[in-house]
């Protein structure tokens, strides 16, 4: 991911609605990323049967789902994983964390009532790479969504379908209802429901979500409205320590 700038350039306030559409930086050269205007075609599923599985809405832990502990400077966060939906996401992150790869990384881009972002070992928001030494392409699944404390894989700019994702990450921490307007033929209705309680619906399908926050999300607001630079940098330096795995999928 070397001199690109990775993350979701995406503004709260600069945007007319709520994440609509991206807003780039016209100060710096740096190409980043942002959502892509195409949509990856959903498998013609009933979205809507009991039957569905939507892994994000349980915080037990499934024999078939990994869990990490993210212990950062500012409290420790629970995260399960779902290599079943976005195996290569998933696989990269574990074995990363695995070899300490993010171990006293920092949080270098965080907006309030957005996300949390990290992963980087520049702390720049253009570094990192994959396990592969080469970017990979979003795994895009409609079992999996931007609620809140949803995990996901920065990338930098192109079609969904290219390969723009390395070693970023980050955290969905808006706690805004933004269920307005979401269709029962495009989301499951217990997905509706969830993003009553905050989310970013227009991330979906642009996106790789890969794991789900099933404690410590305070920890994550904590982070999330720490005091920011105009490139919403951190002006103190937020850590993650260590990422300890304690279930590893079947």
């Amino acid at each position: 991911m070397k001199l690109k700038k990775m993350g979701l350039m995406l503004t709260l306030l600069a945007c007319a609605s709520l994440l609509v559409t991206a807003c780039s930086d016209s100060t710096t050269k740096d190409k980043k990323a942002t959502t892509s205007t195409s949509k990856k075609e959903t498998k013609k599923e009933d979205i809507n049967a009991e039957s569905f599985d939507l892994p994000q809405l349980s915080t037990a832990v499934a024999t078939n789902e990994d869990l990490v502990e993210l212990v950062t400077s500012q409290g420790t966060i629970k995260i399960k994983l779902f290599p079943e939906y976005a195996p290569k996401a998933v696989e990269n992150f574990m074995t990363h964390a695995k070899d300490g790869y993010y171990n006293g990384t920092t949080f270098h881009r965080v907006i309030n009532e957005f996300m949390i972002q990290g992963g980087d070992p520049d702390g720049t928001g253009a570094g990192g790479e994959s396990i592969w030494k080469t970017e990979f392409a979003p795994e895009i699944s409609n079992h999996l969504y931007h609620i809140r404390g949803a995990l996901a894989m920065a990338r930098t700019t192109g079609e969904v379908t290219a390969k723009t994702q390395g070693s970023q990450f980050y955290i969905v921490q808006n706690d805004q209802d933004v269920s307005d307007g979401l269709l029962t033929d495009d989301y499951p209705q217990k997905i509706i429901d969830a993003y009553q309680k905050g989310g970013t619906p227009t991330l979906d399908q642009q996106y790789s979500v890969f794991g789900q926050v099933i404690e410590g999300m305070a920890v994550v607001d904590k982070i999330a409205q720490t005091e920011t630079d105009d490139s919403d940098k951190p002006k103190t330096t937020i850590t993650v320590e260590k990422i300890n795995v304690l279930q590893e999928a079947k």
